[in-house]
């Protein structure tokens, strides 16, 4: 029924021409296509709609294309440093090696294999998040309006769309109109009228005036719609899924290592060619012996575990973070978020707890405290004016106030509604909803709201608004006997301290007006009917800063990290609750960017070359323009929105934050990370995560590039097959935070993953350590043997049982300065004390599971036959013992002394809010 029915009505109403196209009038158009999807203009029932379901199915749109898991299984088998080891293999059985030839193969088998269960895990948690964020949908079901999640819609349901939806399935309007963004299915960005009035005959699908489409977003306006086509069906489900349509970029971060492991090729096949010459002029050693000792160097040099460690590390800071609050959409902008140095904030429900309770009404009659019942204080009279004001905070108004205490809506109209409340005035939904014959939708650019209202007194115009938006409008003002008398200048200067008074107290403040029209007249144009207005008052509401947000503030400053607030809020307002939560300092700078376009791109980058500062009254357009600026001046921002116009500044940004709550569906879609808590707070952990992240992943860079030496020393001064393939503990990548990671300055944009510094330490500190211990380990197994310079130890001689016992213990000295390494390199300069020797259980698992390996191929006798391996004495294995303490112990004395020699540089908290920085 989905399928067929409204794809006949498409055909032959405007396709072919039938029967229906005779049919003239909309609403028969309507009524017909409501009987071929057996619906109704309120809906259909619970019970219809479980039909429905089992008979379409959930609207969603199915990945198709095939199982993917080969694709990425090849894709891991083929990395560039995985050719590397099937060049290792194939040489080895060239040379008629077949049990190390064998061995790689399994390497590259096994490391592929957990790589591809990496990234499956990690694609599946990514894909998981949407179930944390479901669109929902407004249906009229069994006769009321209720919100389900969208992939509950079935055809012929019955849908209101509004301002900042995302349409869920393709529909035709009943009645209203509204403006979509098709450019997800056509790629015009531009906002088209789409309404229940406009009517196409012999046109294509997408083009039909009428129809709104799955995967688009309504841009304004309001209308009821019902549904002919829902999942697969839709002319987005036609197209391709999302999903499908959009290929993922590798994040820099993995850029970066893959043009690392191209490096570490070309240095191993370089190494491994200058081996055979040289072992065979100068060790004497044959051909075949050769190749399997460039075969072993080969393997040395390859990181095998980088890839997979860092899809571990990127996923695991996906999940910590959703359980956090903050919903990454993208495993790459975990790292992205480490090196951001500007958060834009929005003030109202970031910065504050979107908990508007109203405080105060003004009027001409004087000033009207609201008690936190919803009551005017006792003793205080009402006056004609403030009835009028409450008559119109109760109609301008779209919030719902139930008497079971349930409320639905935005909280400023919440309050405003409440203060209607306190006044005296009916705030019945029905009431308003009989009287309202238009709405003009509240203009982000106006700051403006507006309705047109009719009973038996009369026709009114009712504006609510910023105060300076309002009050240039308004030509009268009421008296407090309810006389409408000019407007005069001392009573425009009167009304404006007012409002200036009660935003430098932190306050939100609304102006209403209103104006009389003649009965019965149409809904006029908005620049018409906005004019000439009649001043009602004032009502003021509190929403006060969240309590955690001036610590998350100060951590940002710790951390060096600018914040500027863009709000719509009065300049007076944003002010006084930044300085609240510690923003800007004491010379904070406010600047009302209401007058803010193209032409002022010079004063913009003057400005925010500067400090932290509050825009104040920004519209959207402001927003996106301070992106771009400060994009353009090389600062990594996260930049929050909740809006549909937000879309662009959120995209625009290299980390776009939408609000859960209070966010629009078009925000959460552009969005890179969505706060399920709407708290800015939220934002600071998510930063921390990100370097967190990056840390990590360089910890695992210097624990396996380090023992690239000792792998390779091995090989060089003694010609040794067998060397040892280190086992790399992934759980690096699970480990604690260092302490400081958020009072250093963020990493510049060009900073690269893999520094000079990092190698000096791997390779020529922790790795030559590391080999001198397993040198050492080689000939105090082989001289307590008795063995000297010149004496055979191949198969058959006296020393050959040595010789094997000398490899193992260069294989477990290997890994006892592993385990070492791994210690050390948990945090950069800190002490291990500070993190905590213990507080990585991952780690030690890791440990314990490598000792355990280790103890497996030392005594039992299969693997001794098949690596060459020999069982070690007890007295031998105390000589390990101290191993790991001595790796360990050298890099805390050498982290020590860099502590010692390090000053402070690190920005304080009251240069990042006042004083002028400079862009990384």
């Amino acid at each position: 029924m989905s399928e067929v029915a409204p794809k006949q009505w498409w055909n032959e109403d405007r396709g072919r021409g039938g029967e229906a196209s005779a049919v003239v009038d909309p609403e028969e158009r309507i009524d017909l296509l409501l009987r071929d999807l057996r619906s109704t203009r309120s809906g259909l029932s619970s019970r219809e709609v479980e039909r429905r379901l089992l008979q379409v199915g959930e609207n969603v749109l199915v990945r198709r294309g095939g199982r993917r898991w080969p694709r990425e299984l090849l894709r891991q088998l083929f990395h560039p440093l995985a050719l590397l080891l099937w060049l290792a293999s194939a040489l080895s059985f060239a040379v008629g090696n077949e049990v190390i030839a064998i061995a790689v193969l399994l390497v590259i088998v096994l490391n592929a294999a957990f790589a591809l269960v990496q990234e499956l895990q990690a694609e599946r948690a990514v894909e998981a998040l949407a179930r944390y964020m479901p669109q929902h949908a407004r249906v009229i079901r069994d006769g009321a309006t209720k919100v389900i999640e969208a992939s509950g819609l079935v055809p012929g349901d019955v849908v209101q769309l509004a301002e900042g939806d995302r349409v869920a399935a393709d529909m035709r309007l009943l009645s209203g109109a509204v403006e979509v963004d098709l450019s997800t299915l056509t790629g015009e960005s531009v906002p088209v009228l789409r309404s229940a009035e406009l009517e196409d005959a012999n046109v294509p699908r997408l083009a039909a005036r009428d129809l709104v489409f799955n995967g688009t977003s309504a841009t304004g306006g309001e209308a009821l719609a019902v549904v002919f086509a829902t999942g697969m069906h839709t002319e987005l489900g036609r197209i391709a899924a999302l999903s499908e349509r959009v290929k993922e970029e590798p994040s820099p971060l993995e850029l970066q290592v893959r043009r690392v492991a191209w490096l570490i090729a070309a240095i191993a096949i370089t190494m491994a060619v200058a081996f055979v010459p040289v072992a065979i002029l100068g060790a004497g050693l044959s051909l075949q012996n050769s190749v399997v000792f460039s075969v072993g160097l080969l393997a040395g040099n390859v990181p095998e575990g980088l890839l997979p460690v860092i899809t571990l590390a990127l996923a695991v800071a996906v999940s910590l973070l959703a359980r956090r609050g903050a919903l990454v959409k993208r495993l790459s902008a975990v790292e992205t978020l480490g090196s951001t140095n500007v958060i834009c904030t929005d003030k109202t429900g970031t910065l504050t707890e979107n908990r508007m309770s109203p405080v105060s009404a003004w009027t001409l009659a004087g000033a009207r405290d609201l008690a936190d019942d919803g009551s005017v204080r006792p003793g205080e009279t009402e006056e004609p004016v403030f009835a009028a004001l409450a008559e119109a905070a109760a109609a301008c108004n779209d919030a719902r106030l139930q008497r079971n205490g349930v409320a639905a809506g935005d909280p400023t109209e919440l309050a405003l509604l409440r203060a209607a409340r306190a006044l005296g005035g009916d705030i019945d939904a029905a009431h308003r909803e009989r009287r309202r014959r238009h709405q003009y939708n509240f203009d982000p650019e106006l700051k403006l709201m507006s309705t047109l209202d009719a009973d038996a007194d009369g026709t009114w115009i009712h504006t609510k608004g910023a105060p300076e938006s309002v009050l240039p409008r308004c030509a009268r003002v009421l008296s407090s006997g309810g006389h409408e008398l000019p407007l005069e200048p001392e009573t425009r200067g009167l009304i404006t301290s007012h409002v200036e008074g009660y935003a430098r107290d932190g306050l939100r403040v609304l102006a209403l007006a209103r104006r009389s029209l003649s009965t019965g007249s149409e809904a006029p144009p908005r620049e018409e009917i906005e004019r000439g207005l009649c001043f009602l008052g004032l009502v003021t509401m509190l929403d006060p800063p969240r309590a955690e947000v001036a610590e998350a503030v100060a951590r940002c400053h710790d951390a060096g990290i600018r914040i500027i607030v863009i709000t719509g809020d009065h300049p007076l307002t944003a002010a006084a609750i930044a300085r609240q939560v510690g923003i800007g300092g004491k010379d904070l700078t406010v600047v009302n960017a209401s007058r803010f376009d193209h032409r002022h791109e010079r004063e913009i980058e003057r400005l925010l070359e500067s400090r932290e500062l509050v825009f104040a009254r920004a519209s959207p357009e402001a927003k996106l323009q301070i992106a771009e600026t400060l994009r353009g001046h090389g600062y990594v921002i996260a930049m929050t929105g909740d809006g549909v116009n937000d879309a662009p500044a959120l995209r625009r940004a290299d980390i776009g934050v939408a609000m859960g709550r209070s966010g629009t569906d078009v925000a959460r879609e552009a969005a890179t990370m969505v706060l399920t808590d709407d708290n800015f707070a939220t934002i600071v952990t998510a930063v921390e995560a990100g370097r967190q992240v990056y840390d990590n992943v360089r910890k695992f860079i210097v624990y396996i590039f380090s023992h690239t030496t000792p792998e390779v020393l091995p090989f060089v001064v003694f010609a040794l097959a067998g060397g040892a393939v280190p086992l790399p503990p992934l759980a690096l990548g699970r480990d604690p935070a260092e302490p400081g990671i958020m009072e250093r300055p963020p990493r510049r944009r060009s900073e690269g993953v893999i520094r000079a510094p990092m190698l000096v330490r791997a390779w020529l500190f922790l790795g030559l350590l590391v080999a001198l211990l397993s040198l050492a380990g080689f000939f105090y197994v082989l001289l307590g043997a008795g063995w000297s310079a010149g004496d055979p130890v191949g198969a058959g001689s006296r020393f050959h049982h040595a010789y094997l016992q000398a490899t193992t213990m260069t294989f477990l000295g290997m890994i006892a300065g592993q385990i070492g390494t791994a210690f050390a390199v948990r945090t950069q300069r800190a002490s291990l004390r500070s993190v905590g020797a213990f507080s990585n259980r991952y780690l030690l698992l890791a440990i314990a599971a490598e000792l355990l390996v280790a103890a497996i191929v030392v005594y039992a006798p299969r693997f001794q036959a098949l690596l060459g391996t020999a069982s070690l004495p007890a007295e031998d294995l105390l000589w390990l013992l101290p191993f790991p303490f001595i790796v360990w112990g050298a890099d805390e004395l050498r982290r020590c002394l860099l502590r010692r020699r390090d000053v402070p540089g690190a920005p304080t908290r009251a240069a990042i809010a006042g004083a002028p920085r400079q862009a990384h």
